[in-house]
């Protein structure tokens, strides 16, 4: 890594973070030391112009994708799967061709995804993005994640670009359906679940999600590109930006003048472009980040008080 973007890069090293020593050392990344029992961030935890940029922002895209909800335990396309879904591979199951062959097995699949979504709950990285809007003049959130995690944190409008598990439809006349009230009772193991009938058509209830080969909606990325088109700030947080055209909108609105924050645990196709990458879990550094740009403590999105982080060297 050349020096002009190691001088960008930050870095948390508690545990929680979930980056290595080894990959902090490869990736020109300055570790940072743990300090237990500070519950107040101080604003030189993160480089001034990083704080600067985010406090007098005036319109600021915030893009999650599935690591903001894998802290809160929601299950990714990456995780080894038990049971009967150990025998499939999920990227597989989410395409329109695999519930035009197995219908009974696709929703039975989605019903235990919805069923683990809302078992999980908001954690501070949630908590902290519903309280950016009390402090800035305008907040576009945009995830590709399909839980209500966001909105049962607080956040009033939410710009979902791969559509929600809780917003099922008819896969024929794409009439909305609406779930029963209580909580699905799935196996952990999982199993083969008939999806109930549209009661227009008769026509098979589908997820209301999007699936690979399916476009997105297009209000909902329509909104997305003019947020990112007229922002001041974009922060991608918990993405792989690797999905297209989702991992397409932080170039769009850098092209468009903006300044780029990427938070991640892990190195992505974005580093190069960002004009800060901060390395750490975004349940650790989004409170962090609230807490340097307006005071917050972090107690107010942390209750059970986990240490903090902090670098000197910026």
């Amino acid at each position: 890594m050349t020096s002009r973007f190691s001088r960008r890069w930050v870095s948390c090293t508690h545990n929680g973070c979930q980056n290595s020593a080894s990959q902090t050392a490869e990736h020109g990344v300055n570790p940072l030391s743990s300090t237990p029992g500070i519950d107040n961030r101080p604003a030189h935890a993160f480089p001034a112009a990083l704080v600067a940029a985010l406090r007098e922002a005036r319109h600021v895209v915030l893009l999650s994708g599935a690591g903001v909800s894998a802290e809160s335990g929601v299950p990714t396309f990456r995780d080894a799967m038990t049971g009967l879904w150990s025998r499939f591979d999920p990227a597989e199951l989410a395409t329109p061709e695999a519930f035009e062959r197995d219908p009974e097995l696709v929703w039975g699949w989605y019903e235990w995804r919805r069923m683990r979504a809302l078992q999980a709950q908001p954690n501070p990285a949630h908590l902290a993005i519903a309280g950016m809007s009390d402090h800035l003049p305008q907040l576009t959130l945009v995830t590709q994640n399909v839980d209500d995690l966001h909105e049962r944190a607080g956040s009033d409008t939410v710009i979902h670009l791969h559509g929600s598990l809780h917003q099922p439809r008819c896969a024929t006349c794409g009439r909305s359906h609406a779930f029963p009230d209580e909580m699905p009772n799935e196996p952990e193991g999982g199993r083969r679940l008939p999806p109930p009938r549209c009661t227009r058509c008769r026509g098979l209830i589908r997820p209301g999600v999007v699936w690979f080969g399916e476009s997105l909606p297009e209000g909902a990325f329509y909104q997305a590109q003019e947020a990112a088109e007229n922002c001041d700030l974009l922060i991608s947080v918990g993405t792989s930006s690797l999905v297209y055209p989702a991992a397409g909108l932080p170039h769009l609105a850098k092209a468009h003048g903006s300044q780029l924050i990427q938070i991640n645990p892990q190195p992505t196709n974005l580093d190069g472009h960002a004009t800060w990458n901060v390395v750490g879990a975004a349940g650790q550094i989004l409170p962090a980040l609230v807490a340097a740009a307006w005071g917050s403590t972090r107690a107010q999105y942390h209750p059970g008080g986990l240490p903090a982080c902090a670098d000197d060297s910026q």
